[in-house]
């Protein structure tokens, strides 16, 4: 039956998707012939698989092991090159190459066209009459001071506290309130505006969000302006109230997420901050295959997973093709928790993950409203907001839905849609709606 409600641009692409994908075959088949046109297509695919393989030996070994795969990482895709440059079939992989670049461009296209930008509801409030606002100036390479917030805070009628390194930012909060403050916000990094978002919920006041750290996932997720904080400070004057989830990990409350096993021991280390590439390589073998590999069990509702080597706990599910949390989340106030559990074992894992982490063995993808993290051990390394702590176990994560009154600019950028994950059934039913 067609679907009349698919708008024809969307269909167009979708069907331009297919039709690019089955040109990009049809060059391969043309100009190489069909033998050699399947001969081309395995050759691709072995090259692929061997570099997969020699990237999880890369991650999962030291010493000699881990550089002759590095090495394979690299020597595969050349050897393929070579062949195809004695076959003098380079041009049939660039044009290949280009239309799969258009087929992809297309569907994700098609499936995002219809998803639009989505704000949370909006509450009208009055501009607040004593606004209580902790800086740090060491975040975002010293973002505090380059662009001047302080002194433009204070100047829009807040107190401003700039933190000295001596200061707990959660006490800050709670003199602030008992003195009258009836606003909380952070300019700073994740973890600051976890402590201070958890001592607003609790108090009743709204909280206020400065785009003032490093990556700044959480204001990214609200819509804020990450290139420039001081668009931030417009909710001070001119500001709309939106409501959303909060989230625990035992008795820590997080805006992002809470991992556990092989990313968590990493952010643990005393040596990640000075040295993070560094110093997880040098930390992996042993978290995913040695003696330190994580045994963790997870229940999310009514399913249990054993074994998962690392599990990512997010306020709300990331948006499709996101394993590391890093990602962005459509939305804030869903009222779930995104469940996300990855167990690598083998090159043939690692590989899978490339299907798209709905499809992979290897990951575990579920929404809950309570997880509880068990291991073989009586504490367990957590990160936190990427802040680093130790919980026992077993450490419950939970959602308080809406628990959290936000302040933001009337006028902000806003959600674009998450790249969502290319799913050729769905596109197929738009190609033919």
């Amino acid at each position: 039956m067609t679907d009349v409600t698919v708008p024809p641009g969307r269909r167009r692409l979708a069907r331009l998707a297919f039709l690019a994908a089955g040109a990009a075959v049809a060059v391969v088949l043309v100009a190489a012939g069909v033998r050699a046109g399947v001969g081309l297509v395995l050759v691709g695919g072995a090259g692929t698989a061997i570099a997969l393989a020699g990237a999880w030996w890369f991650l999962a070994h030291r010493g000699v092991l881990r550089w002759l795969a590095g090495t394979l990482v690299l020597l595969a895709p050349l050897a393929v090159t070579v062949l195809y440059v004695q076959a003098r079939l380079v041009w049939v992989v660039v044009v290949c190459a280009l239309l799969w670049s258009v087929a992809l461009a297309c569907g994700r296209r098609a499936l995002t066209a219809g998803a639009g930008k989505r704000r949370p509801a909006e509450s009208e409030v009055p501009p607040p009459r004593r606004p209580y606002l902790i800086m740090n100036p060491r975040s975002g390479g010293g973002k505090t001071g380059r662009f001047g917030l302080p002194e433009l805070a204070r100047g829009l009628g807040a107190e401003v506290c700039v933190l000295d390194g001596s200061q707990n930012a959660a006490v800050l909060a709670r003199r602030a309130v008992d003195d009258g403050a009836d606003l909380l916000g952070v300019a700073g990094g994740d973890g600051t505006q976890a402590v201070v978002a958890g001592v607003a919920a609790e108090l009743g006041v709204p909280f206020m969000v400065i785009s003032a750290g490093t990556r700044n996932h959480f204001a990214l997720d609200l819509g804020l302006d990450r290139d420039d904080p001081r668009r931030c400070l417009d909710a001070l004057t001119d500001g709309v109230e939106v409501r959303i989830d909060l989230c625990t990990a035992g008795d820590r409350v997080f805006v992002n997420n809470a991992s556990f096993g092989a990313y968590a021991e990493v952010v643990q280390s005393p040596a990640y901050r000075n040295g993070k590439t560094r110093t997880a390589l040098g930390l992996l073998p042993g978290l995913l295959v040695g003696p330190r590999a994580a045994t963790l069990c997870l229940r999310a509702g009514g399913d249990w997973l054993a074994g998962a080597q690392a599990v990512l706990v997010s306020n709300n599910p990331y948006g499709s093709g996101d394993l590391a949390g890093l990602g962005r989340r459509p939305r804030l106030d869903s009222g779930a928790l995104g469940v996300l559990a990855v167990t690598v074992r083998n090159a043939a894992d690692a590989a899978g993950l490339l299907r798209g982490r709905r499809r992979s063995d290897a990951v575990y993808l579920r929404t809950a409203t309570e997880v509880v993290i068990t291991a073989d051990t009586l504490s367990l390394p957590v990160g936190v907001d990427g802040e680093a702590v130790t919980m026992a176990t077993p450490v419950r994560c939970a959602v308080r839905p809406r628990a959290l009154r936000v302040r933001v600019p009337r006028h902000r950028p806003g959600v674009r849609p998450p790249r969502p994950e290319l799913g050729w059934k769905r596109l197929r039913e738009l190609a033919l709606s």
